[in-house]
């Protein structure tokens, strides 16, 4: 893992090379909630899918996650300053235009970097959320005071125990996944949907009960488009083999 600077804030990221002859079309990949860069993009087998196509690959650990530097004040993890660690990890490794692709809290982040950057951003992939972006302020805050909880075993609501235990198994700072999904609750309006002419492809598993529908939320921009993820709820979607065909083909075509 490198570091860097991020307005204060100490970003961990890798940053790796095609494996052949590279398409000067590097793709950043912007994790989800509770995990990291690893779990999310390395363990599912995303770098090398990538790499092997001929992209260069930057991932980051979101603040609060994985080797990145953990903050306690739920205000920290507004959404907007997740973009712009983002961001500035493009400005840091000299990538002036890339895709991006986030899953799940991460799509969210990526959908407020593509609205306030647009020029940086190729195309923007969104994993693990559909309409949700617009209509819903992210998770329950109800996993907010599961993280709190005392032990899992305390807890009774099955969302709350899944992602408690998801924190848990990928050793998450608990009081720091409680203070991003206190922080991390902004939405867009469908004007701003209305307003990003990038490339979008919504990315959802067909039994996900946490993303909302992906078609009430590609129609609102005016180049989206859906992919389904057959069979697949939330969690196991991350590393489905149709969601990185259907992911390279899209970057295939994307104007």
């Amino acid at each position: 893992m490198q570091f860097f600077n991020s307005g204060g804030v100490r970003i961990a990221y890798l940053d790796v090379r095609p494996t052949g002859e590279d398409r000067r079309e590097p793709i950043l990949l912007i994790h989800g909630f509770a995990s990291n860069h690893a779990v999310n993009w390395a363990n599912t087998l995303w770098i090398k899918t990538l790499t092997d196509a001929g992209r260069r690959v930057i991932s980051l650990d979101n603040r609060g996650h994985g080797q990145s530097d953990k903050l306690y004040d739920p205000a920290d993890y507004a959404t907007q300053n997740m973009a712009e660690d983002a961001r500035r990890l493009l400005d840091y490794v000299g990538i002036e235009r890339a895709d991006v692709m986030g899953y799940s809290m991460g799509a969210r982040i990526t959908a407020f970097l593509t609205l306030a950057h647009s020029g940086r951003v190729r195309s923007a992939i969104l994993g693990g959320l559909g309409h949700h972006l617009v209509h819903s302020t992210g998770l329950p805050l109800g996993i907010a005071d599961a993280m709190d909880a005392p032990a899992l075993d305390s807890l009774i609501d099955p969302q709350e125990r899944m992602f408690r235990a998801f924190a848990e198994a990928t050793k998450s700072d608990l009081r720091a996944m409680a203070a991003c999904i206190r922080g991390s609750r902004q939405t867009l309006t469908e004007a701003q949907c209305g307003a990003i002419a990038n490339p979008v492809l919504v990315a959802i598993g067909t039994r996900d009960a946490v993303a909302g529908d992906p078609r009430k939320l590609a129609v609102l921009f005016p180049n989206g488009q859906v992919l389904d993820i057959p069979n697949r709820d939330h969690n196991m979607a991350v590393g489905d083999k149709i969601y990185k065909q259907g992911v390279l083909a899209f970057l295939g075509v994307r104007a």
